[in-house]
């Protein structure tokens, strides 16, 4: 069975996960790469990076996944839907080798890149996302990229099966935050906590069987 899921999504202490403004030079805004640094020092990223609980993480990234979904404003930065030759942050190969889709309320014809990634623009409801990513991952899992605001609507709605958040102990005071609109989440899902030499921690929500 398909499931859809979340990795490597780091938030703030107060639950943000993008700072602001977010920009072409700042894609995370004033958070800059502070939520991310525990990643940047993994193996998974560089050879020279570490190999412990945080590696062990970030390494469930890709394995399993035959589609993704996102966000505009993972996309690109704001305005990127004016500039018809924009095709993403990750230069001519991205990251992720799959049928990859954009959640746009301005579709543009797909584009096809280097290592297995096609991007594709949808206008959709998040439920009509999913079963179109679901039948290009064609038995494989589904993975939400994020940003925040897509994340949620897929919580909102039920959706997510699996989810690993990463908590750094930074405190961003603004940007665009998780949790909200989400209370009693809790509810639905095994959440299980680990903590990590890097001051980040890993925290797993697993959907409970009868939820």
């Amino acid at each position: 069975m398909s499931l859809t899921r979340v990795h490597n999504f780091a938030i703030s202490l107060d639950g943000f996960a993008t700072g602001e403004p977010q920009s072409l030079e700042a894609p995370f805004g004033h958070a800059g790469h502070r939520l991310h640094d525990w990643m940047f020092a993994t193996r998974y990223w560089a050879p020279t990076g570490s190999s412990g609980v945080d590696d062990a993480f970030a390494q469930r990234f890709l394995p399993g996944i035959g589609a993704e979904i996102m966000g505009a404003g993972k996309f690109g930065p704001p305005g990127w839907q004016d500039d018809p030759d924009w095709k993403g942050w990750w230069e001519e190969d991205p990251p992720f080798h799959t049928p990859t889709y954009i959640l746009t309320h301005r579709p543009r014809p797909s584009v096809e890149m280097l290592g297995g990634t096609t991007f594709h623009f949808l206008d959709v409801p998040v439920t009509e996302a999913l079963a179109i990513a679901q039948e290009a991952a064609d038995g494989l899992d589904v993975r939400i990229g994020g940003g925040p605001t897509v994340v949620r609507a897929f919580l909102a709605a039920g959706l997510i099966d699996h989810m690993h958040l990463v908590q750094v102990p930074i405190l961003l005071g603004r940007g665009v935050r998780l949790w909200d609109g989400l209370e009693g989440l809790e509810s639905s899902y095994d959440i299980e906590t680990v903590s990590s030499p890097s001051g980040v921690t890993h925290l797993t929500f697993t959907r409970k069987t009868d939820a």
